[in-house]
Order: C-alpha cells, then sequence, then structure tokens
C-alpha cells in the first residue's frame, strides 16, 4: 500500500495564510513540518496573506449575532462599509493631525519667547514654571504627532522618552 500525496495546494494555502504554525499545518494536512518548510523555501512561499486574514478575523468577530452567516453577504456591501468607515477615521486622523500643527505653533512660540527671556533673580520661579510647561507641552505634541502620523514603535517610543528625560534634566538646571 501506498503512502497518500499530501494536498499541497492546500497547504500552500494554509502556508501563505500565516495563521496556522507548520507544525500545525503538517498535523492538520498530513505532512511533515520539514518538508513544508523545504518545499516552501523551494517554491518561495511567502506568508503574505497573514495580515488580511487577521483583519477579515476581526470583522467576521465584530459583526453581530444577528449577521452570523457570512456566506449570503454581499461582498460589495462590506467594500461600501469598509469605505465610509476609513474615511470616516482619516478624517479624524487629519483632524488630529491640524490641531497638533497648531499646537506645535503654539509650543514652539513659548520655546522662543523663553529664549529671548532674560532670567534674574526676581523672576528665576516663573521661567522654571513656564520651562516646565513648554517641556510638558512638547513632548504631548511629540506624543501626539507620534500617535497621528503612525509612527509609535519601540524605537520611536526609546527616542520620546529619551528626550522626555533630557528636557526634564535642562529644566532642573535653570
Amino acid at each position: 500500500m501506498t503512502a497518500k500525496q499530501p494536498d499541497w495546494e492546500a497547504i500552500e494555502r494554509a502556508y501563505r495564510a500565516g495563521s496556522l504554525s507548520l507544525r500545525a499545518i503538517a498535523d492538520k494536512l498530513g505532512s511533515n513540518e520539514g518538508t513544508i518548510r523545504s518545499r516552501a523555501k523551494k517554491h518561495g512561499w511567502q506568508r503574505d496573506l497573514t495580515e488580511q486574514v487577521r483583519t477579515a478575523t476581526k470583522g467576521k468577530l465584530s459583526r453581530t449575532a444577528s449577521r452570523n452567516d457570512v456566506t449570503q453577504r454581499d461582498p460589495r456591501e462590506d467594500l461600501q462599509i469598509i469605505e465610509e468607515a476609513s474615511d470616516e477615521a482619516a478624517s479624524v486622523v487629519l483632524a488630529h493631525r491640524s490641531g497638533l500643527a497648531m499646537w506645535r505653533r503654539i509650543a514652539d512660540k513659548l520655546c522662543v519667547a523663553l529664549a529671548d527671556m532674560e532670567v534674574t533673580e526676581d523672576n528665576h520661579d516663573k521661567f522654571a514654571r513656564s520651562l516646565n510647561a513648554g517641556v510638558d507641552a512638547q513632548l504631548k505634541v511629540i506624543k501626539g504627532e507620534r500617535q497621528a502620523y503612525n509612527l509609535d514603535t519601540e524605537e520611536g517610543d526609546k527616542t520620546v522618552s529619551d528626550l522626555a528625560a533630557l528636557m526634564d534634566e535642562l529644566s532642573t538646571e535653570a
């Protein structure tokens, strides 16, 4: 009796979807993890649909119970919903960016005013409070801009926290 040949088309689809581990694909579709790995390398398979699968899954999970039967829905309806929701989200983000630009200009004016201000014994306490307020405003604008422009990363967050520490240090020296 000969061994049953694996369904390589199904294995490739599962591999490209990226939802299952290689071991899970091998167990589910009757193959060997190492064989799948080498065949994927040989044929240049990429786990390129992972994000789309994740997005579609989230969408399916968030639908109400009354809309359980996804197969009877018109895909054009989904595209229209996606288009409307993404237009709304883009509008909100653009408004955030516009507001942040205004706050950036205000923070920059405060920075210029403080840079030109002469610090004396009579005003050093007011200067220190203004400096702290300016540093706080600057950090909040930076954080808001990073979020509004999708720049948040571990490295970017470290840069912001390093900048905050430096600005705190500078404000205590004043």
